[in-house]
């Protein structure tokens, strides 16, 4: 496998080839749902399938809980099932990011991420959620709670919660640091601001309401009636306008912020400095705050420690439109959507780093052609800007099952070109994929893309071959080509 690192906004190889990354999430929290990493037949078949799949990353969600069950003391045989994972993934040619994760801060709040003795609640009694399971973020005390505790680094046994979490990726990076599939440290899963996310959430409301109830371009009576039928996907209509839908989330920007520039940048800085004391290998991978998955900005400044700015670094956004996790999901908003990563752009430019979209899609039951056109919609998007992605999530059977939803993800796209790739896409009305790019000097490795089916013709200036992909037929296609620029088109049958 090759080592990836970072030149500028692009991910490169040892060779200097500029890399793509098509991933997806694999997630070990709910083994009746997602997917679990405790039974080694299911992660060889399960890697493969995703591999002949043209995945060639994967996010590996694992949690402080698992790896940490007891102050101080690590589940080794957790973090062998981690190796063994990344172990299937070099075998079929597959990269691997941890990502540290948690959703309402852990088993406390409700959901997964840290241990209950890292779960200081101050007394509060967990609440049933309503509605949606990230109701805990909005108006959970146990969730705040724990989240103020963590970001205060209130300390359990004279040892400060924060020592705690990084020392854990510490050990957790000891093991993984050499591994050839090992790309990088997904620092915490959409970090929350504790009780500053509940007045965040309350300042939305109001923003929302006020926007409403002032803004002509909100048909009120229109939207009265929608809500009165439960459309709720109607009700949203007019947020539709990026404009109108930025309005409304950049209320909640002033508390963000201050949580951005304070807390959780003194957090990354730490939390690197400490994993580069281990290993100079693998990319820091930074999330935003939970509240700029709908378009607040992130503030953040790029990871520096002892006044030197880190060199291997990547931000890593989310987003889904505002009725994920509900019925109207279905009939998600592609410009509401676009609104959010659009606005990452400008993260981008402030750190010159890659982007890799760590989460985005989610499912919608049942699957529908406008979901569907949803899911085509972001990865053109993400295509013209350059940006890997891993779509969140996998299901079990998501593939062998034949998910209606698989036909979007498996695609062509360029996976290492000898080069600076100018521009590339997939044409699926004429059933193309063209790739063009400039080369300044002689490789000795060739130019790859991932063919998602079977091809009729090939229009390039130099050589190739065709790799075929088991019996599937989808194959890896590998140019040689010489200094210059170059245009490849792949015709499909």
């Amino acid at each position: 496998m090759d080592r990836i690192n970072v030149d500028g906004k692009r991910f490169v190889d040892e060779y200097g080839r500029h890399r793509i990354f098509n991933g997806i999430n694999f997630t070990d929290k709910n083994a009746k749902i997602y997917c679990v990493i405790d039974d080694k037949d299911f992660t060889e078949l399960h890697v493969r399938k995703l591999s002949e799949c043209g995945f060639n990353i994967i996010r590996l969600g694992v949690t402080w809980e698992a790896i940490e069950p007891e102050p101080g003391k690590y589940n080794e045989d957790y973090i062998d099932k981690i190796v063994y994972f990344m172990d299937m993934c070099n075998k079929y040619g597959m990269h691997v990011f941890i990502d540290m994760h948690q959703d309402l801060y852990g088993p406390a709040g409700g959901s997964d991420g840290a241990p209950e003795w890292a779960s200081l609640t101050d007394g509060a009694k967990l609440k049933k959620n309503k509605l949606v399971w990230a109701t805990g973020y909005f108006w959970g005390k146990v969730v705040h709670n724990c989240f103020d505790n963590f970001w205060a680094d209130k300390e359990v046994n004279g040892i400060g919660l924060q020592t705690y979490f990084i020392n854990m990726w510490k050990h957790v990076a000891e093991r993984v640091k050499d591994h050839p599939a090992f790309f990088g440290f997904d620092l915490f899963n959409e970090p929350f601001p504790g009780s500053d996310g509940g007045k965040i959430f309350r300042t939305l409301i109001m923003s929302l309401a006020r926007t409403i109830i002032t803004d002509k371009r909100c048909p009120k009576m229109k939207m009265l009636g929608k809500l009165l039928k439960k459309d709720m996907a109607g009700v949203l209509e007019p947020f539709d306008d990026p404009e109108l839908f930025r309005k409304v989330t950049r209320a909640g920007l002033p508390l963000v912020k201050k949580f951005d520039e304070g807390v959780y940048a003194d957090f990354v800085n730490r939390l690197s400095k400490g994993l580069r004391e281990v290993t100079d290998n693998g990319i820091i991978i930074v999330e935003s705050c939970y509240y700029t998955n709908i378009s607040i900005p992130f503030s953040t400044p790029a990871v520096n420690y002892d006044g030197k700015r880190e060199e291997k670094l990547c931000y890593s956004p989310h987003g889904y439109d505002l009725t994920v996790d509900t019925p109207p999901y279905k009939d998600a908003s592609n410009s509401r959507v676009w609104a959010i990563f659009e606005e990452k752009k400008n993260t981008q430019e402030a750190w010159n780093s890659p982007i890799l979209v760590g989460e985005w899609g989610g499912f919608a039951f049942p699957h529908t052609e406008n979901f569907s056109n949803h899911i085509d919609f972001l990865l053109d998007k993400f295509d013209e800007n350059q940006w890997s992605q891993a779509f969140y999530t996998y299901y079990l059977d998501m593939i062998q099952a034949g998910y209606p939803i698989v036909k979007n993800l498996v695609r062509p796209f360029p996976v290492a070109v000898c080069g600076d790739i100018v521009k590339y896409r997939h044409d699926r009305e004429n059933n193309f994929f063209t790739l063009e790019f400039r080369q300044d000097r002689e490789f000795d490795v060739p130019t790859v893309v991932f063919a998602h089916k079977e091809i009729e013709s090939i229009e390039t200036d130099g050589e190739y071959k065709i790799i075929p992909l088991g019996d599937t037929g989808r194959s890896h296609i590998e140019f040689i080509t010489g200094i210059g620029s170059h245009k490849i088109r792949v015709n499909f049958k």
